[in-house]
């Protein structure tokens, strides 16, 4: 594959169901539902790990490791990105920076987004300046309005390693 700079784009959603725990960007949440899925049904970082896969042009997530795999029974979602992650550097690729939207209704994600954010970097190896989390109602429309569900979208960049890395630091 010839490596150049590319972005990948990423998109999940899961069912809220009683007794599962809820889990985003890693990070556990207190609510009185969790969301509903063959592992840990992160959307967060089901998104990010189809953005990634997408960047590279490796399918997508349910190509990787697909629900009919009892080895991703109730796996925790890291593994799906931090896999990803080991295949884009085999391909001689690194991430630059990612920005995730979070459609949920409730629970209210201001107060956690930051939270969200570190624990993305660290997982990708950025930053945290070069992470964003943005949080969206559904405004009482559809599943996410009606509290039915948890969505994400994820948009990632990717360059080849040897690529020089952004400078560090806010911009403008």
């Amino acid at each position: 594959m010839e490596p150049g700079i590319r972005v990948g784009i990423g998109h999940d959603t899961h069912r809220l169901v009683a007794g599962r725990p809820l889990i985003l960007a890693g990070v556990r949440i207190e609510h009185d539902r969790g969301l509903s899925g063959h592992s840990d049904a992160d959307v967060v970082l089901h998104a990010v790990t189809d953005a990634l896969l997408g960047a590279a042009g490796l399918g997508d997530i349910g190509d990787a490791f697909p629900d009919t795999d009892p080895r991703w029974r109730d796996a925790e979602s890291s593994l799906f990105v931090r896999s990803t992650l080991d295949r884009l550097e085999k391909l001689g690729f690194r991430p630059v920076n990612l920005d995730v939207i979070i459609f949920a209704e409730e629970p209210k994600l201001g107060p956690i987004k930051d939270r969200m954010r570190h624990n993305l970097a660290g997982l990708l190896g950025l930053p945290p300046e070069a992470v964003n989390v943005k949080a969206k109602t559904g405004e009482s429309v559809g599943h996410i309005g009606r509290k039915e569900a948890i969505a994400c979208q994820a948009v990632v960049l990717i360059a080849p390693r040897n690529h020089a890395a952004p400078p560090s630091g806010k911009s403008l």
